[in-house]
């Protein structure tokens, strides 16, 4: 496994776990951080990894306070081609992973680090923190995915008011929006989150996977195109151990004991 400096990278009992490290500087997203979060994940992709689900989350106070503003060059920097040759090639990559991933959002997730919070599947937040669409701020207009990701979360309207606004919402806030799955206090984030991560990790990794693609496809498939989505998707799992394993295991009024194969 390679070393790393800016992020913690570990993969135990089926779970990978990424932390966001740079924690003086509330995780923002150097070019460091940016080229080891991408190797990493596609590390997550490759055949062989043993993972099968992802938590990621933040070291210190934050979960991560977007683009690091000063790495400087930005004055006569082309913003769109940072953003192609940068920032896209790990939210590709985060979008296709094979696994679940749930994000632990603590304090700040802000600009891009929002956009990484809100990719997960599920995301749980600790009461402190806060999500905020702060481009507009600095004069810039929401990416990394926030235009395609936040209305499909919260609808139009709010997406618009957080995003011209450029004011945090609150974790109370962002759950009775629908944008986390669960806030909790701050000293039980990480525990609540893992034990979600592990249940995951110890699930179905072919239906998982598939899940997550299917509800990335329903955002564009017309409604005969989803059903053809489902049928090939059921095709895979009704052939995996696992689906064996948990018919078996429904008969035989027992836990199933998922082997992600």
């Amino acid at each position: 496994m390679p070393t790393y400096e800016t992020i913690d990278f570990s993969i135990e009992n089926g779970l990978a776990t990424i932390t966001f490290n740079r924690p003086k500087q509330l995780n923002a997203l150097s070019a460091k951080l940016k080229a080891e979060f991408l190797t990493a994940l596609r590390s997550l992709n490759r055949e062989d990894s043993e993972a099968r689900a992802l938590l990621i989350t933040g070291a210190g106070r934050g979960f991560c306070s977007g683009a690091d503003l000063a790495e400087g060059g930005n004055e006569n920097r082309d913003m769109g081609a940072s953003l192609t040759d940068s920032y896209h090639p790990f939210l590709t990559e985060l979008a296709n992973l094979k696994i679940p991933v749930i994000s632990a959002v603590n304090g700040v997730a802000a600009g891009a680090g929002m956009s990484i919070a809100i990719s997960a599947d599920i995301v749980i937040a600790s009461k402190s923190a806060y999500f905020l669409q702060a481009f507009v701020n600095i004069g810039l207009v929401p990416d990394a995915g926030s235009t395609f990701i936040l209305p499909r979360l919260v609808g139009l309207s709010r997406a618009r008011a957080m995003m011209m606004l450029g004011e945090p919402i609150p974790a109370d806030t962002a759950l009775d929006w629908g944008l986390v799955y669960d806030v909790v206090d701050d000293d039980k984030l990480l525990d609540t989150a893992k034990a979600k991560a592990m249940k995951l990790a110890n699930g179905p990794t072919v239906a998982l996977g598939s899940i997550r693609q299917l509800l990335a496809q329903s955002l564009t498939n017309d409604y005969p195109g989803q059903l053809a989505a489902e049928a090939n998707a059921q095709r895979v799992a009704g052939r995996t151990e696992d689906c064996i394993e948990g018919v078996m295991a429904f008969i035989e009024k027992r836990e199933a004991a998922f082997k992600g194969k």
